[in-house]
């Protein structure tokens, strides 16, 4: 008899709770979802457009969830029918990025996000004025409001500690110490940048990585007046400034804790920022759209792919063999070290790095210098797992591991052990990989790189003992013309100097 009642009881709670899902059936409230982001603000200008869409129900709770990977639609107006390439990024959180790549200047412009044919929070956006598009040479020659619309930090932690060792710099002096010690076995170029010119010389061999430098300046000078400048941008991997004898200040991509090297975002993180929804298909707003399975979906083994450009990389692909419950990594190709196919089995196919999210450990082992995937990695949906390293990229300094990342000795001894506790303590490596998620979301996006740039080039300039002048090696590096569209610039123009005045105020100049 009590059995039949229990299960009686049992039987009424299913149908309650059945019906309670039925009534309470949750949905989207369109008038309370958000949409913001720097992509509706008309004075910030962005190779690539975009803002944020947070679903939110008639509750007022954010959903966790995707709506559905094609829940909205964008539409856009112009004053005539704008050339502009967009897409819709699902976030699999509840959220979703909206991407815009515009070819050409228009006028009051209009964007619509419409889920089921209902308006979005305050959709339709009216931009009322011009919208400059990325090739269009417009600065704005106020960098307090510049700076202001960007919403860029006052300082920078890395900045500060990077010129420490240079509160003056002789320009001269800065000249003949770099060229004697490194213009001859390396890969570098002066760069002159004034009245918003750019000017180089470079010196040694392979320096066609000059175009990367070439195009982040480009893009910068086209959106702010810079101050003049006169600095040595470092293109190869390794930092050159060793500690051991005096600094001089060079710009790399790559710091490390034996050199005084000056470090500003990396070649591959403007590049994809530049080229993003164009050549490049792998950059910090895509990547947050393919993060793969949901964490619980996702394969419980260390991941990795790549080149054999560090032997602990080759050490990796032995122990990934042996413990094949543990790790699913393998090399793609061999450069530095002979291949060994006893040893480091054979050569993996190469995968998408969107595919690296399958798997919920990602590790993140050094290549020659810092690996340059780190900021993807953090972007995804697993938990990163960075290998103990004396390089680094212009934002480590602000990660803390175990906070934003699970560290592991440089020499992978304490690796299997870390895997281990992250399997067994799933829920603090979930948030773990969160946090380094928001990390990369609030600091890695193009607007902060843009501001990281100019603030250093800014704090740079401020260190100078002589003017920045154009030297008579230096070539005149021409702008690219506009090829992608007209440019209708509308700023506000300095009053031109009369030519006197110039003379007098450019006699520092060699030309």
């Amino acid at each position: 008899m009590v059995f039949q009642q229990r299960r009686w009881i049992v039987f009424l709670l299913v149908i309650l709770g059945l019906i309670s899902l039925c009534h309470g059936k949750r949905e989207l409230s369109p008038s309370l979802s958000m949409v913001y982001g720097p992509g509706l603000n008309l004075e910030v200008v962005l190779p690539v457009r975009y803002f944020y869409v947070q679903a939110v129900d008639t509750k007022g709770k954010n959903y966790t969830r995707s709506i559905g990977n094609k829940a909205l639609t964008v539409k856009i107006q112009a004053d005539r029918q704008p050339r502009v390439w967009k897409d819709v990024l699902d976030r699999n959180d509840g959220s979703y990025i909206v991407r815009m790549r515009f070819y050409e200047t228009y006028k009051n412009v209009e964007i619509s996000v419409m889920y089921n044919g209902k308006h979005v929070a305050k959709s339709p956006y009216k931009l009322k004025g011009l919208l400059y598009h990325e090739r269009c040479d417009c600065p704005e020659n106020d960098e307090q409001r510049w700076l202001s619309e960007m919403k860029c930090p006052q300082s920078y932690a890395q900045i500060s500690r990077d010129l420490s060792p240079f509160p003056q710099i002789d320009l001269t002096k800065m000249k003949e110490d770099a060229i004697r010690e490194f213009g001859t076995h390396h890969a570098l170029c002066h760069y002159s940048v004034v009245h918003n010119k750019v000017y180089r010389k470079c010196y040694g061999q392979h320096v066609g990585f000059s175009i990367f430098m070439d195009a982040w300046l480009f893009s910068l000078i086209r959106k702010v007046k810079l101050p003049d400048l006169e600095f040595f941008s470092n293109l190869g991997d390794w930092p050159l400034s060793e500690r051991k004898k005096p600094p001089i200040p060079i710009l790399s991509w790559c710091g490390s804790d034996e050199t005084f090297d000056i470090v500003m975002p990396t070649y591959d993180l403007t590049e994809s920022a530049l080229e993003a929804l164009g050549r490049v298909s792998l950059d910090m707003l895509s990547v947050q759209g393919n993060t793969g399975p949901k964490w619980k979906g996702k394969i419980e083994k260390g991941f990795f792919r790549g080149r054999d450009s560090r032997q602990e990389r080759l050490d990796l692909t032995v122990m990934g063999r042996e413990k094949t419950g543990l790790f699913d990594v393998g090399m793609t190709n061999f450069f530095f070290f002979e291949y060994d196919e006893k040893k480091y089995g054979p050569k993996n196919q190469h995968v998408s790095f969107f595919d690296f999210f399958k798997y919920k450990y990602q590790l993140n082992i050094d290549g020659t210098v810092a690996a340059y995937r780190f900021p993807y990695l953090l972007a995804g949906d697993s938990v990163v797992f960075k290998q103990d390293s004396h390089y680094y990229e212009h934002f480590y300094h602000d990660l803390q591991s175990m906070v934003h990342y699970i560290p592991f000795k440089r020499d992978l001894s304490d690796l299997e052990e870390k895997i281990k506790w992250a399997k067994s303590h799933d829920k603090e490596a979930r948030k773990i990989a969160m946090a380094g998620q928001t990390y990369a979301r609030d600091h890695l996006m193009t607007d902060q790189l843009f501001c990281y740039s100019f603030t250093l080039f800014k704090e740079l300039s401020s260190r100078y003992v002589q003017r920045p002048k154009v030297h008579v090696e230096q070539e005149h590096i021409e702008m690219p013309g506009e090829q992608e569209g007209k440019c209708q610039c509308d700023r506000k123009k300095k009053k031109k100097k009369s030519k006197k005045k110039w003379k007098s105020e450019m006699d520092h100049t060699e030309l």
